[in-house]
């Protein structure tokens, strides 16, 4: 089945709130809805440091959303929510129906990633497992991909839809902010 063609105008992205790094317990995040460039609403929940429930509240957060009939895409700011929160993306995919993007923008440092996760976080042989069933990132349109879901022709043409300036794409880079300035009290512009 082939996935070419496809565009995608209506587009939700997540990022995590920043935490102190000793920081226990749950963790904001925030979805940003977007219509092209146009914000159109702001979603916003929670995820334990370090937990399991990332891809639960995501599935959640998006399919119970006044958003839910129109949303064509999911981006995801790296393939984990509130520290080593490990997002199952095909399981996001399969529960929601819709293509995932996950955007990075430098390339993970897989070895450093896996060894933190098998020796210092609990479940991580689990949670390796999530990241390693995704593949290795793809360098795609200025930033790193992992996708389910859509071409690589059609994450580049998401991505440069979506990125008037810079790198990152504005789902992205908007939560990313908002993010920051509930949290801290005003917003900080490197994603």
């Amino acid at each position: 089945m082939t996935t070419t063609g496809r565009t995608f105008s209506h587009i939700v992205g997540f990022d995590d709130c920043p935490f102190p790094r000793g920081h226990r317990g749950d963790v904001a995040i925030v979805g940003t809805v977007f219509s092209g460039l146009r914000l159109e609403g702001v979603l916003s929940g929670r995820v334990r440091r370090d937990g399991v429930n990332s891809t639960r509240e995501l599935i959640r957060l998006v399919g119970h959303s006044r958003f839910a009939a129109h949303l064509q895409l999911i981006m995801l700011q790296g393939v984990a929510l509130a520290g080593f929160n490990v997002i199952d993306v095909p399981h996001l995919h399969a529960e929601l129906g819709l293509p995932v993007l996950v955007v990075a923008r430098r390339a993970p440092r897989q070895g450093a990633m896996r060894r933190a996760l098998l020796e210092r976080i609990p479940g991580g042989a689990r949670k390796w497992a999530l990241v390693e069933r995704l593949g290795e990132m793809e360098p795609l349109a200025g930033v790193y991909v992992q996708r389910v879901g859509l071409s690589a022709e059609e994450a580049v043409a998401a991505i440069r839809a979506t990125t008037p300036h810079g790198s990152v794409p504005e789902p992205l880079r908007v939560a990313h902010l908002i993010a920051g300035g509930v949290t801290t009290g005003e917003s900080r512009g490197r994603t």
